[in-house]
């Protein structure tokens, strides 16, 4: 009975083990959270062809939208850590997180980081009519006025929220939030007057700056940025001030640690290609390569980061 015991242990190790050193041998799913067409879905199928062409097996991009990404993320943590399933997140989800009381998860522990794949500031822009011309005009604006200007959001517990309590927090200021669903609405009524601020991506605002709708006054990143390297970041007026959106690969707990390496070796060579940075920049974000350690302390980091925030200001879910 030992002898069979022994026997069965040793062909169930040596059976993970083949299947380890013959990764990947079938497709692999890239299940991105959240609808078609958003920057999630975009750099997913970005990464999917080239990955899928490095490895020689179809990576096949899997949309399971729902629950503000909750739907995706929870199938793909439930999935075998064999690498064949992964997730394309953002860091909306460590903003969500933060506010969230009821978790069937823990994305820190029921979730393998992959690889970190880019980061992205945002814009500050007001509307046309609002004096502020930097953001050191505009903290000194909102100190001398508090509660008399309103800034939009894409809704409760959004990064939009997150990003301009952060800086009400640092700055001592008060401003009054209309959160709206969609940045479409917020946008528009920032063009309309009826909000003053809204802090949001390059790619959702600087459309509606270059045809003149709106005024763009500063950045979030620490420092000046490619994005838009002619704004001057918020930073220079409030030290320390930051906050960038950022995209990675994730997988379920428990995946083999050279699957692990393998994924973010070849995701970190096409993050090196030229082609690849200059499409990331057109989306409004960096190329930024990290090892699986360092984009693990940057998800738990995060999560710790918002839940303050969140506490300090009241920001809880709807």
């Amino acid at each position: 009975m030992k002898k069979l015991f022994l026997l069965l242990t040793v062909f169930a190790i040596s059976t993970v083990v083949h299947a380890q050193s013959t990764f990947p041998n079938k497709p692999i799913t890239l299940v991105v959270p959240y609808p078609v067409g958003g920057s999630n879905d975009v750099f997913a199928r970005l990464i999917a062809k080239n990955l899928g062409e490095a490895l020689k097996v179809s990576v096949v991009v899997d949309n399971r939208p729902g629950a503000s990404g909750s739907t995706g993320t929870i199938q793909v943590s439930k999935s075998a850590p064999d690498g064949y399933t992964l997730l394309a997140v953002s860091s909306s989800m460590t903003t969500n997180v933060a506010i969230q009381t009821k978790s069937s998860f823990d994305p820190v522990t029921g979730l393998t980081a992959i690889a970190m794949l880019a980061k992205g500031p945002f814009i500050v822009a007001v509307n046309n009519d609002f004096p502020a011309k930097n953001p050191a005009e505009l903290i000194a604006l909102l100190k001398a006025n508090p509660g008399k200007f309103n800034y939009a959001s894409s809704g409760t517990g959004s990064s939009n929220q997150f990003a301009t309590e952060l800086l009400k927090a640092m700055s001592g200021t008060f401003a009054v939030h209309i959160p709206y669903r969609g940045m479409g609405p917020a946008t528009t009524d920032l063009i309309g007057g009826q909000t003053q601020i809204l802090l949001a991506s390059g790619p959702s605002l600087l459309p509606q700056v270059r045809n003149g709708r709106i005024r763009a006054i500063g950045i979030t990143s620490l420092n000046p940025s490619p994005i838009a390297p002619e704004l001057i970041p918020v930073s220079t007026v409030i030290p320390g001030y930051e906050f960038e959106l950022w995209w990675g690969i994730l997988g379920p707990a428990g995946m083999p640690t050279d699957i692990v390496n393998l994924l973010n070796r070849e995701i970190n060579k096409i993050l090196a290609s030229p082609e690849i940075k200059a499409t990331l920049l057109r989306e409004g974000a960096e190329a930024s390569p990290e090892s699986p350690a360092q984009f693990a302390n940057r998800l738990s980091g995060d999560i710790a980061r918002w839940r303050s925030v969140a506490k300090r200001q009241n920001i809880t879910a709807e």
